[in-house]
């Protein structure tokens, strides 16, 4: 499936209108590489070009991939409140070091509808120290809402920050059932 050169992969992509904005969705060979929150065009155009930047090839739209076809399929029922846990290949090679550990422990240990503290699941890697690095692996996320991000909650019960923004987070904690529906 690979493109021209040898070191080129070649990386698909759709936007999808979700409960929560539009999301940009990206995939290899591997498996889904990229989400992207409030994928407005200029949103889009600049997660498009970073991507090229980064695995060596031009993103393609497609939006009848085969690739893609599961993660649609997937987040679709998860925004109706009918899929608990993602099962999507996913490609890790936008996030290595204690990040990409970071990532794959929430993505495997935090299921829906739960939280856990930075600084615990800093403790759930080895690094009980590292709280703040754990902040950092959030916001370099390549992958939010598949890898649940969201999920990662100050120790005294505040909600932290979002690369999606704090009406996301809320949003998605809620539809989780974390948090109470908005009353407007």
């Amino acid at each position: 499936m690979y493109s021209h050169g040898q070191n080129e992969q070649q990386v698909v992509w759709v936007v999808v209108d979700t409960a929560i904005g539009p999301l940009l969705l990206a995939a290899t060979h591997a498996g889904l590489v990229n989400v992207v929150f409030h994928a407005t065009d200029t949103v889009r155009d600049k997660a498009l070009d970073r991507l090229a930047s980064r695995l060596g090839s031009e993103p393609v739209e497609a939006p009848d991939s085969p690739l893609l076809a599961e993660a649609i399929r997937q987040l679709t029922g998860y925004f109706a409140g009918e899929r608990h846990d993602f099962e999507l290949p996913l490609d890790w090679s936008l996030i290595s070091g204690f990040n990409r550990q970071v990532l794959r422990e929430l993505a495997s240990g935090v299921p829906y509808g739960a939280v856990v503290g930075y600084g615990d699941l800093a403790g759930r890697v080895g690094q009980p120290r590292a709280a703040q690095a754990v902040g950092v692996a959030m916001g370099s996320n390549p992958l939010p809402v598949v890898v649940p991000c969201h999920r990662v909650v100050e120790s005294d019960g505040g909600i932290g920050g979002f690369g999606g923004g704090l009406e996301t987070k809320r949003k998605l904690l809620a539809l989780e059932g974390v948090l109470p529906e908005p009353l407007f």
